[in-house]
């Protein structure tokens, strides 16, 4: 690990300003990822700003509840309204480490996660979001846990996070402050695809810092659910994940949401799949049809062609099990 400074913000302001002295000066949140990426010498800041001690609330506003960055993913799934209106929120977090990592982890961590893609961990391996320019031996190596969706040749690997495809599905809008002022990004345009350039993830400036997450009202929000695909039960990452809400109204579709992990690059919001179920009946032929739709583009690499059609029946299982249809 190299040397770095430390400074502990005592404010959002604060920590913009401390930000500054460096280009390579990283905000620390829990450090869950964070620390693992310098011990690996993937990360090297050379000034950590701490923004733990920053405003931990959850609170509700006009636009809905808003989640301060520095909230811990155990202190928001186990919030009672995140429970009662965003229950796939909670089932997401709780299905995405240890009671340990979720002690630590915060909401704007968890947000900012790297890929685990594991030659993004090798520096002996090509890859372009760790060394821009050097290639991506995913493309042609062991890519079973890799991209289906919104790929390209540059690099082929999927974001992490379980609560980010929860998030995505409800619409959340991030709150971003710098040096120029605060904005608000919609969820699903926070993390960027890869294209040419895979080691810019986020739509965030040098500088700017993630300040809170707010969620906005959703009337169905009580009838969603979370379920991951993965090799073992342990806390390992999602092969296919599914955020999901319903609304049914006389068997017919009125609203729905879909989001999907262990995909993508960034959490993928199925906008295709929810245009072809809205308005149709509430059967498993139109949750299948809707399925279609979202992976008509999927691109399959050589280990990991299984998963189009796992994310296609887990889209279907899912919404089975909201709308009573598997009873």
């Amino acid at each position: 690990m190299t040397p770095f400074a430390y400074d502990r913000a005592g404010s959002s302001a604060d920590a913009i300003r401390l930000a500054q002295a460096t280009a390579a000066t990283h905000y620390l949140g829990g450090g869950t990822n964070l620390v693992d990426l310098m011990r690996e010498g993937v990360a090297t800041p050379d000034r950590l700003v701490d923004v733990t001690g920053l405003s931990a609330a959850i609170e509700p506003t006009p636009d809905g509840l808003r989640i301060d960055a520095a909230v811990r993913n155990t202190a928001l799934a186990s919030d009672p309204r995140v429970r009662r209106d965003y229950p796939l929120l909670a089932r997401a977090i709780v299905a995405g480490a240890s009671a340990q990592i979720r002690n630590m982890a915060t909401v704007g961590g968890n947000l900012l996660q790297r890929t685990r893609c594991a030659y993004f961990y090798d520096d002996a391996a090509a890859c372009n979001k760790r060394v821009p320019g050097a290639g991506c031996d995913a493309v042609d190596g062991f890519n079973r846990i890799h991209a289906i969706l919104g790929a390209s040749p540059a690099c082929v690997a999927t974001h992490p996070s379980d609560m980010a495809v929860a998030m995505a599905a409800l619409n959340a809008v991030v709150t971003i402050d710098g040096p120029d002022g605060s904005r608000d990004v919609p969820l699903t345009d926070f993390h960027r695809l890869p294209g040419g350039t895979p080691e810019i993830e986020t739509v965030l400036a040098r500088g700017e810092l993630i300040t809170a997450v707010t969620l906005p009202p959703l009337g169905f929000g009580a009838r969603s659910t979370y379920r991951k695909v993965r090799d073992r039960a342990s806390y390992a990452f999602a092969l296919v994940s599914v955020a999901a809400a319903v609304d049914v109204q006389g068997g017919t579709v009125a609203d729905v949401r879909l989001a999907l992990g262990g995909v993508a690059h960034k959490p993928w919001r199925a906008f295709a799949a929810e245009a072809a179920l809205r308005g149709q009946p509430a059967t498993a032929a139109s949750f299948r049809a809707a399925a279609e739709a979202e992976l008509a583009d999927a691109v399959p690499l050589r280990d990991n062609g299984f998963k189009i059609e796992l994310a296609k029946r887990t889209i279907v299982a899912v919404l089975e099990e909201l709308t009573g249809e598997a009873a």
